[in-house]
């Protein structure tokens, strides 16, 4: 039973990993392309409430993921496997704190229907440069997870 429970918990946090990027990666294919069609007359359509659903669901998958990744580490301490939550746990601590600190008041100023142009460009140009550094630690946590799946399975 014990095993099977810590299967499944790392198997949800590879689950949120890819969530992350899956999203992150999206992003950046589908989304950032669109940034030169983006004006202060149609950015927040595009916008602003797909970021506050997103963040509403992405704060409580990240609890999920702490969670999930301090069980992990507490099941593999005595074990080499071990690196792998605690990759993943470091990378979910520095995107929260970039999130918290530099993201989510850009969030902020976009939400505030934004009407000046050059504000507009220079907000969305910090967004995503900001974001480009949340897909890279989100692909480094995927890795991690991908690493111990493959690693574990032999």
């Amino acid at each position: 039973m014990r095993d099977a429970l810590l299967a499944l918990n790392d198997a949800t946090l590879l689950f949120c990993v890819s969530m992350y990027l899956g999203t992150g990666w999206s992003l950046v294919l589908f989304s950032f392309p669109s940034r030169p069609s983006l004006t202060v007359s149609n950015y927040y359509d595009q916008f602003v409430p797909q970021v506050t659903r997103a963040t509403r669901f992405f704060t409580v998958m990240t609890m999920v993921m702490i969670a999930t990744a301090v069980v992990m580490l507490i099941s593999e301490i005595r074990t080499a496997y071990v690196i792998a939550p605690i990759v993943v746990l470091a990378g979910v601590l520095v995107a929260t704190g970039l999130t918290v600190k530099f993201i989510l008041p850009l969030n902020r100023r976009m939400a505030a229907h934004l009407t000046d142009p050059d504000e507009l460009g220079s907000v969305l140009d910090r967004w995503m440069r900001l974001n480009w550094v949340r897909v890279l630690l989100w692909t480094v946590q995927w890795s991690a997870m991908a690493a111990y799946f493959a690693v574990k399975s032999r």
